[in-house]
């Protein structure tokens, strides 16, 4: 396999002990993933990798999400338009400003 370019991680909301917290996945982020993984692959973004993580810790601005290697935090990401607006912004090597967790 190839190093991606980019590799997106996505908040699963899960702790060490495997429970369930905060809200990225009471709010449906880990059901964005299926959408995010065909949307990359119909936009041709292969060399964008995806990750599902525990806990990032910034529960009261989730669902979350960081791409790297540009270490950009995208928060409130709660729809598929929300995904089409940051894969926008990355195939146009730009940062969405109206989803950025500063």
């Amino acid at each position: 396999m190839e190093k991606p370019a980019k590799h997106i991680f996505l908040c699963a909301s899960f702790r060490a002990n495997g429970t369930p917290q905060g809200i990225c996945d009471k709010s449906g982020g880990v059901e964005l993933i299926q959408y995010l993984q065909e949307e990359l692959q119909d936009r041709g973004m292969d060399d964008v990798m995806i990750s599902l993580t525990s806990c990032l810790k910034v529960c009261d601005r989730g669902p979350a999400m960081v791409v790297y290697p540009e270490n950009t935090w995208y928060g409130g990401i709660t729809s598929e338009e929300d995904i089409d607006n940051i894969l926008d912004s990355m195939e146009e090597n730009e940062v969405n400003e109206d989803y950025v967790i500063s």
